[in-house]
């Protein structure tokens, strides 16, 4: 019988493109779904943007792109790490790619070998431990529950290390549960990453922007940590830019040398039109990117204050991004009205779509069976009524 590869045998589908296409699906039937599953935000990108696009497109930017991306854009990029990182590097120290995820990617295939170790702190986004299996590696899981807003230890990174380990994928501010390591927090897993030889850390700062207690804090800005950082980033949460599929790294020469190689085997250079709207995006105006930040810091005071109405809830206050990640184990043994029982969070996250209309993705997917995770990347009105159809539809639990 004709069998696709053990590779892709390894890997698990997305949980989180599943559930927005289930409810994609029950839209279509004509069911009102509010959409709380997907990581997009709900603006539409800024029109200075836009009209940067259109211009590169009149200027017959239609053309292959080089592999890494057009030098104008990284030297834009690396001019807004010095600027608001503090962090030099030069454009030879920066790749772009088909988006984030596709960085996370590369670095994970360039430098993990199989039965190499790479430490995720759960929870985690969905992609990172099968990026590390799709590489043979093995992921390493460090639980850092809601009990500790989320965030792994020094000692607890200390304990999972073992002459095998690679690698340290740390995403702050997090996805799935809006957590952000403070600039402390930063400087003691530095430290520990210090300590031993040929150990790196992936930095996944994608939600550098949406942060709502101050300056973000990378944790390449530690003495000695800049040659151990690999830092993705990209324009798709900062400037509503999900489609246009711009994501960069910046690291060490030798380790973008890599990921140069790699990607100019499977994909080539990104978008022509998609960098030079990016490349605008960097080098104008910041304003849209603060409006936007005000609104989901307004949008997270909301949800907050509505989930913590929920009885049987457990709520903590997020940093950043825009996700809720509520504790829900409290309904797990309940039975719904047609007398299935609510097993975990899975359950509870399609008790939630069919019964409430609401799309939510369960814990289980992202390392934590204990909560549940909800984008309030959408509008006041829709939060609103998702968190009173939730309250409703819980409370029908018995």
């Amino acid at each position: 019988m004709a069998q696709l590869s053990d590779r892709l045998q390894r890997l698990a589908p997305s949980a989180t493109l599943a559930m927005s296409q289930k409810s994609s699906e029950m839209k279509a039937q004509g069911i009102d779904v509010i959409n709380m599953s997907v990581g997009e935000p709900d603006f539409n990108t800024p029109d200075h943007i836009k009209q940067a696009a259109k211009l590169a497109i009149d200027e017959n930017y239609s053309r292959y792109s080089p592999v890494p991306g057009y030098p104008d854009l990284r030297q834009a990029i690396a001019r807004k790490l010095e600027r608001e990182n503090h962090l030099h590097y030069q454009p030879a120290e920066i790749l772009v790619s088909n988006g984030a995820k596709q960085s996370v990617c590369n670095t994970v295939m360039a430098l993990v070998n199989p039965g190499d170790e790479v430490i995720i702190p759960a929870p985690y986004w969905v992609s990172y431990p099968q990026m590390v299996l799709l590489a043979g590696g093995n992921p390493v899981i460090v639980e850092a529950g809601f009990e500790q807003n989320f965030k792994m230890t020094a000692e607890q990174l200390e304990a999972a290390i073992t002459p095998k380990t690679r690698l340290i994928i740390l995403c702050s501010p997090s996805n799935p549960t809006g957590s952000v390591y403070n600039k402390q927090e930063l400087e003691a897993l530095a430290k520990v990453i210090l300590s031993h030889d040929n150990l790196f850390v992936l930095a996944d700062e994608i939600y550098e922007h949406i942060n709502y207690v101050g300056r973000h804090e990378s944790i390449a800005q530690f003495e000695g940590m800049k040659e151990r950082s690999i830092i993705v980033n990209g324009v798709s949460k900062a400037y509503a830019m999900t489609g246009w599929r711009i994501g960069y790294i910046a690291a060490p020469e030798w380790i973008v040398k890599g990921c140069n190689k790699l990607q100019g085997q499977y994909t080539s250079g990104p978008c022509s039109v998609s960098q030079k709207a990016a490349e605008f995006a960097y080098t104008s105006s910041q304003e849209c990117v603060e409006e936007m930040r005000k609104a989901f810091e307004r949008r997270r005071d909301l949800i907050v204050k509505l989930a913590k109405d929920i009885p049987g809830l457990e709520v903590n206050v997020p940093e950043g991004a825009f996700y809720l990640f509520p504790k829900c184990s409290s309904f797990y043994g309940k039975k719904t009205a047609d007398g299935s029982v609510i097993q975990n969070s899975t359950d509870l996250a399609m008790y939630l779509l069919e019964k409430g209309h609401v799309a939510t993705v369960g814990g289980d997917a992202f390392g934590d069976p204990a909560c549940f995770r909800m984008s309030y990347a959408t509008s006041d009105e829709n939060i609103v009524e998702a968190m009173r159809r939730i309250k409703e539809v819980l409370a029908a639990l018995k």
